[in-house]
């Protein structure tokens, strides 16, 4: 799942999402912080959105490189690198670009390979927050 994770070094995030965690937390870098505040004010400009990692548009190691300083956007993101288990293997990602694209590969291929449960219905959503139509 840590691996996976590093999908969210492309990508921007709601306000209503990250808020709480700008607002109310204390491990998130303090000059990260203040720029994103005036993004996301405390009430208000909920739809504003703020890339998730240093690069947005690139698929690389910046969203690990961020975790380490404290630049995680978002809660379920910077609890990786926060005194926890995965902290070496965040830290090992940040340093190895290769480490991860090569894992991520293998991880990406595994998750292909699994089979739907028996009896369910699958659909490739045309748009990820809604269900096709049609």
């Amino acid at each position: 799942m840590l691996t996976l994770s590093g999908v969210h070094t492309i990508g921007k995030a709601r306000c209503s999402i990250f808020r709480s965690r700008l607002y109310n937390e204390s491990n998130m870098d303090s000059a990260y912080a203040t720029p994103l505040k005036k993004n996301c004010p405390s009430v208000g400009g909920d739809d504003n959105l703020s890339p998730l990692d240093g690069t947005d548009n690139l698929f690389d190691t910046t969203y690990f490189k961020d975790l380490v300083d404290s630049k995680g956007l978002l809660y379920s993101d910077q609890v990786l690198f926060n005194n926890a288990s995965t902290d070496s293997q965040v830290q090992a990602y940040s340093v190895n670009s290769a480490s991860f694209f090569s894992d991520f590969r293998d991880v990406m291929v595994k998750m292909g390979n699994l089979g739907s449960a028996p009896g369910t219905v699958q659909e490739i959503r045309s748009k990820c927050k809604k269900i096709n139509t049609s």
